[in-house]
């Protein structure tokens, strides 16, 4: 399959799962829900990679670098993320992490000689703005987050959305030369979860308060948690890892970003929300833009 119809999948995996992440994050925390989901997500793919004999073409020399992009893709990036959301609200800490997409071409440019001009270059800008539209005026003035109506914490929310942004797309690119080796994506994915949740727990065992969960895990949580995990995380991430070994990074990031969009008739179809109009625009937009990167392409 195509790289770019592996990053389209692994959005879709990602927006499905945000839709089961609400309800088991708001019981447990953000930083328990992480660090349970990270749990199921390396015992999976580990048992994965045992079954299928992808953990044969996993060589020692490859584990710093995995080691790295995990620390920066997901301990850093991902707290830096939560921290935006807590200063800006969800929407606005949405619309600047969006930006990975822009930040991915770019580093792709300037460390790994990728350029994208023509019409593909047209598609990114339309997908890109599309992905933006939809998540800055995809909800209705009632939906506004009460985060929303508080500036006080406006320029570090910024600064630690952009720095998630920036850590998604270095994470991404750290790893595009050890892809295209033999390694298989299944475990490269094993080694990297495995080491995110190392760091969380040893965040959890130094006793800060921010790890500890809201309240005391259940069955259905668990299930929430199993199932966005496989889905976001064994999957989705697995796809993205994929992709890399078949395409560009700068495009990978680029076309993995429309998950925001993904969501918007999800919310419809599963709790009958209907978008507001600037979530339709800007979803058209991203269409619009993935077609044109897709015909340019092939």
């Amino acid at each position: 399959m195509p790289f770019e119809y592996l990053a389209l999948l692994a959005a879709c995996c990602w927006a499905i799962g945000s839709l089961l992440s609400a309800k088991a994050a708001s019981h447990l925390g953000a930083f328990a829900f992480t660090r349970y989901r990270l749990a199921c997500a390396a015992t999976l793919l580990w048992l994965m990679a045992f079954a299928l004999g992808g953990i044969n073409t996993l060589q020692s020399s490859q584990l710093p670098l995995l080691a790295v992009s995990a620390l920066v893709g997901i301990l850093i990036g991902d707290t830096s993320l939560f921290a935006s959301m807590n200063r800006l609200g969800p929407r606005r800490a949405g619309v600047l992490f969006a930006t990975h997409a822009m930040f991915s071409v770019v580093l792709a440019y300037l460390f790994l000689g990728e350029s994208i001009w023509g019409w593909t270059l047209a598609g990114c800008s339309l997908l890109s703005g599309g992905v933006m539209t939809a998540i800055l005026f995809g909800r209705r003035n009632e939906e506004q987050h009460h985060w929303e109506a508080d500036s006080s914490q406006l320029r570090s929310g910024i600064a630690l959305g952009l720095v998630s942004a920036v850590c998604q797309a270095a994470s991404t690119l750290m790893i595009k030369p050890l892809m295209e080796t033999d390694i298989d994506a299944v475990a490269a994915s094993a080694v990297r979860m495995t080491v995110a949740l190392v760091a969380h727990l040893t965040l959890f065992w130094l006793g800060f308060k921010v790890a500890r969960s809201y309240q005391p895990m259940n069955r259905k949580v668990f299930l929430l948690v199993l199932v966005n995990a496989a889905l976001s995380m064994v999957i989705g991430m697995t796809l993205i890892l994929q992709a890399l070994k078949r395409g560009d990074a700068g495009l990978v990031g680029m076309l993995s970003s429309v998950s925001p969009v993904v969501v918007v008739p999800l919310l419809w179809l599963v709790y009958k929300r209907r978008p507001a109009a600037g979530a339709w625009f800007g979803a058209m937009m991203t269409v619009a833009g993935t077609v044109l990167i897709l015909s340019s392409r092939h």
